[in-house]
């Protein structure tokens, strides 16, 4: 398990520079995942501008919980998960975006092959590519529940063209033609990350990925924090400020057992 004294290792910070991702399971405990998934399910069922729904109805992403609920205020700066992207980056980072992500039973719909900093760039003008998501997953993630398919080493092109997806889901996106993703599929092939709640996914903000829609029974939660360098703050945002966050203060981690004591009084409330 990631600590405040456990940063990644040699070999994980040797492999993220390689193949653009890394997938740490485990990261979190069943108590502090439990907890988080409860104000997830609590969250959905709220009518706020931040939360994006399917066209069906069924929730898509819920923006920026971290600033009205506590569970994932401290998530949003858990030193596991503030750390090793600092130990990355050199330097302190600031949340440009943090997003729970549902793929609903029966109802999830696809996320089109993209790059997250080509929407970063295009829409909220960050210079660099010098910001990432880590995630953390609510629900096990399997194979056939809509998991997240990346392409290893595709963040070594750079930032691709891409076109403006308006129509194909709820949300807008920034996505690739088919040729390119087939180019860079030959390259380095897909690789589906799964595994139980509490594991954590961090990949480069340039690794191409999506994933396909869920029709079946389980649910697929999944929260991602949009870490980004003080430095590469965003110059020139043209999206909301819950979307694309314009604070720039740097994250001070809370500690590591803090999320661990909210779990425990939520669950003594609940008895």
């Amino acid at each position: 398990m990631l600590s405040d004294t456990n940063p990644l290792t040699e070999a994980q910070v040797a492999q993220f520079r390689d193949e653009g991702y890394l997938f740490l399971p485990d990261a979190f405990s069943p108590e502090e995942v439990a907890a988080l998934r409860e104000e997830a399910v609590a969250i959905f069922r709220t009518d706020r501008p931040e939360i994006w729904r399917e066209k069906s109805g069924s929730p898509r992403t819920a923006f920026a919980a971290h600033t009205y609920n506590e569970a994932f205020r401290l998530l949003g700066a858990h030193p596991r998960l503030i750390r090793p992207v600092e130990q990355l980056f050199g330097e302190q980072l600031y949340m440009h975006q943090f997003k729970i992500n549902a793929k609903s039973a029966f109802d999830g719909e696809v996320w089109q092959w993209h790059q997250d900093y080509g929407t970063w760039k295009r829409d909220d003008g960050m210079p660099e590519p010098r910001a990432m998501n880590i995630s953390v997953f609510l629900d096990e993630v399997t194979h056939i529940n809509g998991p997240l398919m990346l392409v290893p080493r595709s963040q070594r092109h750079g930032t691709l063209d891409a076109a403006h997806d308006l129509t194909t889901t709820s949300y807008p996106l920034w996505t690739l033609d088919n040729d390119t993703v087939t180019r860079l599929v030959d390259e380095g092939g897909i690789v589906v990350p799964v595994g139980k709640p509490g594991g954590v996914l961090m990949f480069h903000g340039n690794l191409v990925h999506g994933s396909a829609g869920n029709i079946t029974p389980f649910p697929r939660k999944i929260v991602y924090l949009t870490l980004n360098a003080v430095s590469n703050h965003i110059r020139t945002p043209t999206r909301a400020e819950w979307i694309a966050h314009q604070d720039f203060t740097p994250i001070e981690p809370v500690a590591d057992d803090s999320l661990m004591e909210f779990a425990r009084r939520y669950r003594a409330a609940a008895e």
